[in-house]
């Protein structure tokens, strides 16, 4: 039911704030980056009406989860680092946090705003920013915009959605959508790497054949 948004805000019934609350909190910064944020929102600004809910309601309540679902991410790195994960661990992998380490060096306190868009990404760049010994308090504030932005947009874009009977009535296809916009970045850059790393290869190849002593 995780994977069907829908499914799951209909099911949740009155608790379906709830649920999504503490969805978006464990994605944030509890260090569990499978669970479907992006397309969540979009879905529930997108059925607000038919859970009786009000736009702003969700947004504040989405706002308030995805920025101490950060504090929370950023604490556990300040306090444990790198420790936490391990190559061949199932959630835990050192890959993401390289991943997310590697996305936060390149952009600094805006990946906290950037990575907020990007799946698995959200929820290491805090804990990478506080793993690095970032300022708190400039983490504080891109902290804040970052989940503004992600939670309020999503939530609102959703809800203009749903002015279109054509969106309404297939929202399992709308929900791929988003998924694949969302993955899409990562598969992007991982294809480029794998590129640019055959490239090296072959350039340390060729040049390590041209340096090799010829035979008479």
């Amino acid at each position: 039911m995780l994977l069907d948004p829908q499914a799951l805000l209909e099911n949740l019934g009155p608790w379906g704030l709830v649920g999504l609350s503490i969805i978006i909190f464990i994605e944030s910064g509890v260090l569990f980056p499978f669970l479907p944020g992006d397309s969540l929102l979009v879905t529930a600004g997108l059925l607000h009406d038919k859970l009786g809910l009000a736009v702003a309601t969700i947004a504040i309540c989405a706002f308030v989860a995805a920025f101490l679902g950060d504090q929370v991410g950023y604490f556990l790195g300040n306090r444990f680092g790198r420790r936490l994960f391990k190559p061949d661990a199932r959630i835990l992998k050192t890959e993401y946090l390289e991943r997310a380490e590697a996305f936060f060096a390149r952009y600094g306190g805006p990946a906290l705003i950037l990575g907020r868009f990007v799946p698995i990404v959200r929820t290491y760049v805090p804990l990478a920013a506080g793993a690095s010994g970032y300022t708190y308090r400039k983490f504080l504030l891109w902290n804040v915009t970052g989940a503004a932005l992600w939670a309020g947009g999503l939530t609102v874009i959703g809800s203009l959605l749903s002015g279109f009977p054509f969106i309404t009535e297939h929202i399992d296809v709308l929900a791929i959508v988003i998924v694949l916009i969302s993955v899409g970045p990562i598969v992007v850059h991982g294809l480029l790497e794998r590129r640019k790393a055959k490239r090296a290869a072959a350039a340390d190849a060729a040049a390590a054949t041209a340096a090799a002593p010829t035979g008479k």
